[in-house]
């Protein structure tokens, strides 16, 4: 039953962040979101293809799982994803450098932080604790952010997306604070409760995020806002 729970929560995962990685693209051109949807159903695709294969350690879908994880804990769910979500809340359309470098760090995140992490933290091990540290912390500092996202969205009415953006938001930083520190103790060895969680967490995050940003374009659109944005801009 577990087995067939964590399969379920990454078909999810998958299909949520394919969806409306794509449906980002098209509907909004936001460059950003649409990048770091399109890597976590990426990765979801490579976790789930690795683990039915038989979750070989050597193979190099293994090491492309924690690179994509980097790529995303690092500078993806954070960086990228507040800089993205500025476009509803500030109407800040990022120049190509910005959207290059934010790119950029997040790729570096992957490359350099990718081989360092481990499911099981050795708290002996200064680099991978200094490591984890920075994933929470900069989970954390995003959820402020989030936290501020729902408050816009109470703020135009949009209060049962509120709820669900804040209750989704303070779910995932459990979920981070968890994913290193404190693992549970009645999971298996291969975390499969702790990773229906976290799966099923993150592709929740994918489509309540999405509808929240729906939410605050059309009421920036229906307002004005947009227009008066773009003409102070020309100014």
């Amino acid at each position: 039953m577990k087995e067939l729970l964590f399969l379920l929560s990454d078909l999810w995962l998958m299909a949520t962040c394919w969806y409306f990685g794509i449906k980002m693209f098209r509907t909004y051109r936001n460059h950003l979101l649409t990048l770091e949807w399109l890597v976590v159903a990426v990765s979801s695709t490579n976790f789930l293809l690795w683990a039915l294969l038989g979750g070989d350690e050597s193979s190099p879908m293994y090491n492309l799982a924690y690179a994509l994880d980097a790529f995303s804990r690092s500078f993806g769910i954070t960086l990228i994803l507040v800089i993205g979500l500025l476009r509803v809340t500030h109407g800040y359309k990022p120049p190509v450098w910005v959207e290059v470098g934010a790119t950029a760090l997040a790729v570096a995140g992957a490359v350099l932080f990718g081989p360092i992490h481990s499911d099981t933290l050795n708290h002996d091990d200064g680099q991978a604790v200094a490591l984890a540290t920075f994933y929470v912390v900069a989970n954390l500092l995003t959820a402020v952010f989030l936290m501020y996202f729902a408050w816009r969205l109470a703020k135009i009415g949009a209060t049962r997306l509120a709820v669900l953006t804040a209750a989704v938001t303070a779910l995932a930083s459990y979920v981070a604070i968890t994913y290193d520190f404190f693992p549970f103790s009645f999971d298996d060895d291969a975390r499969t409760i702790f990773y229906t969680l976290a799966l099923t967490t993150w592709g929740a995050q994918s489509v309540i995020y999405f509808y929240g940003y729906r939410a605050l374009h059309d009421h920036n659109v229906a307002t004005g806002t947009e227009s008066n944005r773009a003409v102070g801009v020309a100014r």
